[in-house]
């Protein structure tokens, strides 16, 4: 019997008495939490290492992860609610041309899909709460500073410069913010049990960006600045018309489209910032970005983690070398990164100098997982985000982790070590899921949710591993077909694409589940999602997806440059960003839904 169903089978209080007035509208799971009766917990039972079944009753061989139990709930009474989520409102801008200021923009409803199974009457009356938690993707934490960076294919591709990428830190800050101040979960009232990160956690693989995203997640002081302590040393104030340059006059290309000057703006942009951290446990996936320098190359180069700390930068290049050199890493053409580095090579004349600086050198996978482990960034819990030692030992970074009684977590690694943006999994991971997914099932647990960083679509990539060299690397397609084998699993969370796109998928024997694809939170419109999991009692199960944004205000201050006034520069400056897509927010079927789904 599901841990949080008998907790609340046993508890009466006479708080729960006062509360009877509003039991109508909640199951008796939410009624009980909504009274203070009972406080779901989160990530409940153990950190499941490689080579550990997923039903196993002992721990990890590590040692088990301490249970993470979830904060309390808010002030009773809990109830469904729409504020502070994209039910309420939604950032927006009028119509019109050049740089536009955000404000309140109407809400997005919710979209019912009944593409895998039918939605049946009566439902609300009778669902239970089985679980709710958070999706962070793609924050992408940015050294804006750091030499590696190629802002100058900015005329070749959007992504590889944006002018809110010095505010990502604050823009993390406030998203957490934000989470901490939600009442539960927003259709079921239920307390939330984690937040899970699928991803690209960092920007350029680099030690001091991994510092600033722990100490933003799990609490502290982070300073956003390499280099040179007392001043920005980076492309923004490079006299070049390339880029945006806020405290300046001159007239870059930004400028003629509308940004402003804001005077103090890259002091303000390196300055200390405070996070708070999450007041839920949360677990981490990684993602490409975290993985490979530049998000695209085989680490382990001596040349590029040379380069990192080192005192000289690239910041210009002309169109002609910047098309040729992105036109080879679109297609794959450089996974080690040779032409890269041969670019480096011929540009030393034309590099400018910058303070050298340790913290921003590349981690490994190992000092990734080690720094997880790490009890200064426990926070919330828990210890390890997922990770134990076994995983060290192991030398992976996949897990799989009890989210209730009623539903397992799996996180994968499908970074491709061969290099490339585009991911996979190896043979070892793949017969890993397949052993986990089918002890599961043995074992009679009732739901799996997947998380990785990859899309479907975007695992494409069979590049071997260069530590194994004999070991097969399988892609989206393979992925798709052994979930759709499985019908205890319902959904495979990630990211990558920067798209809200939710996708159904059809098994073979009526078994079924959504691939949610949620946006990132460095491209507008810097959405996470809150996804809740029900079971009807109708022989069907619902998953309800709901975006938020971060808590900064909707309206921008030019002289605000506090945290928070940072924290909304950034998702206006990335609304105004050129070559920004207007259809990453997706459709409304992408957004805001509820996901029907037959029992397994």
């Amino acid at each position: 019997m599901p841990r949080i169903r008998s907790v609340a089978d046993t508890a009466a209080s006479a708080t729960a008495a006062k509360a009877a007035s509003i039991a109508s509208a909640l199951d008796r799971r939410t009624f009980l939490a909504a009274s203070g009766a009972v406080s779901l917990t989160a990530g409940i039972g153990y950190a499941l290492g490689p080579g550990t079944s997923s039903a196993a009753a002992g721990p990890a061989p590590a040692g088990p992860v301490p249970a993470a139990v979830s904060r309390r709930a808010p002030a009773a009474p809990l109830a469904p609610y729409t504020r502070g989520t994209t039910l309420g409102s939604v950032a927006a801008a009028p119509a019109g041309a050049g740089y536009r200021r955000l404000g309140d923009g109407p809400a997005w409803q919710r979209v019912v899909r009944g593409d895998l199974a039918s939605a049946k009457s009566g439902r609300e009356g009778r669902r239970t709460a089985l679980a709710a938690f958070v999706q962070f993707t793609d924050l992408h934490l940015v050294d804006v500073q750091h030499p590696l960076r190629y802002e100058y294919l900015r005329s070749q591709t959007a992504s590889a410069w944006r002018p809110q990428e010095s505010l990502s830190v604050a823009g993390a800050v406030s998203l957490v913010e934000r989470v901490n101040a939600l009442r539960g979960a927003p259709v079921t009232a239920s307390p939330l049990h984690f937040v899970m990160t699928t991803g690209d956690n960092t920007d350029n693989n680099a030690k001091s960006e991994l510092d600033w995203f722990l100490k933003a997640m799990s609490g502290g002081r982070i300073t956003p600045n390499t280099g040179d302590p007392r001043r920005y040393e980076g492309v923004q104030d490079s006299g070049l018309k390339l880029y945006w340059h806020p405290d300046a006059a001159l007239r870059d290309a930004d400028k003629q489209l509308g940004f402003p000057r804001i005077h103090g703006f890259l002091d303000a942009a390196i300055g200390e910032l405070r996070s708070p951290g999450l007041n839920l446990p949360w677990y981490s996936t990684v993602g490409n970005h975290d993985a490979l320098p530049g998000g695209c190359y085989a680490p382990g180069d001596s040349f590029f983690a040379d380069f990192a700390v080192g005192g000289r930068k690239l910041m210009e290049l002309p169109d002609s070398a910047g098309k040729a050199i992105w036109d080879n890493v679109k297609k794959g053409g450089d996974p080690k990164g040779q032409a890269f580095k041969d670019l480096l090579k011929s540009q030393a004349r034309h590099m400018r100098s910058v303070t050298p600086d340790e913290s921003r050198a590349p981690f490994t996978p190992a000092e990734y997982l080690k720094a997880h482990l790490d009890p200064a960034h426990t926070g919330p819990g828990p210890h390890g985000h997922g990770y134990t030692q076994a995983n060290i030992d192991a030398g992976t970074q996949y897990y799989a982790f009890r989210v209730s009684d009623d539903i397992l977590g799996i996180s994968l690694d499908t970074t491709d070590p061969g290099g490339h943006y585009e991911g996979s999994i190896g043979t070892a991971q793949l017969n890993w899921l397949e052993r986990t997914l089918r002890d599961n099932e043995k074992n009679g647990d009732s739901h799996v949710l997947v998380f990785s960083h990859h899309t479907s679509k975007t695992m494409r990539n069979l590049r071997q591993d260069p530590h194994h060299p004999r070991e097969a690397r399988h892609g989206g397609d393979e992925l798709l077909a052994l979930l759709g084998r499985h019908g205890n699993v319902l959904a495979w969370v990630n990211g990558h694409s920067h798209k809200n796109d939710i996708t159904p998928h059809a098994g073979p024997e009526g078994r079924s589940f959504w691939e949610i694809s949620t946006a990132s939170h460095v491209d507008f419109p810097q959405l996470a999602r809150v996804i809740e999991i029900t079971d009807n009692h109708d022989g069907t199960v619902s998953l309800f997806t709901t975006l938020i944004e971060s808590a900064a205000p909707h309206r921008t201050d030019f002289t605000d440059l506090t945290q928070t006034g940072l924290a909304a520069l950034y998702r206006e400056l990335s609304f105004n960003a050129p070559g920004s897509r207007a259809t990453l927010s997706g459709t409304p079927g992408d957004r805001n839904t509820e996901l029907v789904l037959r029992k397994a």
